[in-house]
């Protein structure tokens, strides 16, 4: 008999993915709902970040169903299973995609787990439909601005709780959406998005 247990097993092996790190481990994305334990362990990460850099807490409101499947997804890194960053997009109410939680634990950074995330939240997010990601970051995540700058993100205008915040910083990039999200036969297995 499949109880519910072995499908969320079954559907969260169907969607890990494992990828090469520049020092040769191996990463594995996988999506996780955002009020899963250990998605709040590294969300939790991600605001003691916002209080050593900014001194306070992200204020932008967040649901966890927003980041369920197709509006969104929330995705955690581990490296030979321990939890080593994580990531996550969902539907903006009036526009694009917005990419959130990007974070990468201390001790694994430098290998590219971030650009690993970033990108497949970005094949998500396309995957999905979504012809543009959106993002808030600062002045005071110096690596987070030059990991965008790399990634081909530029500035577009603020919105949300930080709009006019001084120090923040408002990026996008457009997306080249996937031929299933258009209604065309695609030959490659879409990510993330389903």
């Amino acid at each position: 008999m499949c109880t519910s247990a072995d499908r969320t097993r079954a559907a969260e092996r169907s969607t890990t993915v494992r990828r090469m790190l520049r020092d040769g481990t191996v990463a594995t994305l996988r999506p996780l709902p955002y009020d899963d334990p250990l998605a709040q362990y590294l969300i939790e990460q991600v605001q003691q970040e916002y209080v050593r850099r900014y001194g306070g807490r992200d204020e932008a409101v967040v649901d966890p169903a927003e980041f369920l499947p197709p509006r969104g997804v929330f995705l955690v890194a581990e490296v030979d299973g321990v939890p080593a960053g994580c990531g996550a997009w969902r539907v903006r109410p009036s526009g694009p995609a917005e990419i959130k939680r990007v974070y990468v634990e201390p001790a694994f950074r430098r290998r590219g787990i971030a650009q690993l995330v970033v990108a497949a939240l970005e094949e998500g997010a396309a995957a999905a439909g979504h012809p543009e990601v959106v993002l808030n970051t600062g002045q005071e995540q110096p690596e987070a601005l030059a990991l965008y700058a790399e990634l081909g993100y530029r500035p577009v205008p603020g919105y949300g709780v930080y709009a006019c915040a001084p120090g923040a910083v408002f990026l996008g990039k457009e997306l080249t959406v996937s031929r299933a999200a258009t209604g065309r036969d695609e030959d490659e297995e879409s990510s993330w998005a389903s």
